[in-house]
């Protein structure tokens, strides 16, 4: 069975890539262009030589359409993150975060792929309502990060309510481990306690 990971050079993508090869799958992925062809945390992997890797951009529609062709499964986890610059930048994340993920549905629906799952964040949420937070809790663009990803989730939910296309949406909170950015919480957290802050 072929899946396509997008953003699979990512902390996240490079563990699923590595993990669904590991599984026996027949694993493509879709990696940000750069200048120098690499392809982040997936360049040192020791897998990287059973993937089919397709170097581009998430807006490019043809490019999309054309990596997703043959896949069965394909999980999204391309996207702009990181909430400060999304204010200084909010077109750059509206182009990425919402016409990247349109191009995949879109795709995905004029291929038939019998499965998407879209990567969200529990930054939709925004400052919790009430605690424990439940798919009910009411979104809350508190960012333009967070109002771009409640955007994509929402034209998710169009694909599969209008066109019965089998999309699932996960919101990961507080993820961790080899790989993560140290600006991210939890390494930030960790580092602060080893230097004794």
């Amino acid at each position: 069975m072929k899946v396509l990971i997008t953003g699979a050079g990512g902390f996240i993508g490079s563990h699923l890539t590595e993990r669904l090869v590991s599984d026996g799958y027949d694993v493509k992925v879709f990696v940000r262009y750069n200048s120098k062809n690499e392809w982040g945390w997936l360049e040192s992997s020791p897998i990287k030589n059973d993937l089919e890797i397709i170097s581009g951009d998430i807006r490019d529609q043809d490019l999309v359409y054309d990596a997703m062709q043959n896949c069965s499964i394909v999980y999204h986890l391309a996207a702009l993150i990181g909430i400060p610059y999304s204010y200084v930048s909010p077109l750059a994340y509206i182009k990425t975060n919402m016409e990247g993920t349109y191009n995949i549905l879109n795709a995905a629906k004029m291929l038939n792929v019998n499965k998407i799952l879209i990567t969200s964040t529990s930054e939709t949420y925004g400052s919790a309502q009430y605690v424990p937070i439940d798919e009910k809790h009411p979104l809350i663009g508190q960012s333009p990060y967070s109002a771009t990803k409640i955007a994509a989730d929402q034209l998710a939910l169009s694909y599969y309510n209008s066109f019965e296309l089998p999309v699932k949406i996960v919101r990961p909170f507080n993820t961790y481990g080899p790989r993560q950015s140290a600006r991210a919480i939890i390494p930030s957290v960790i580092s602060q306690i080893l230097i004794g802050k």
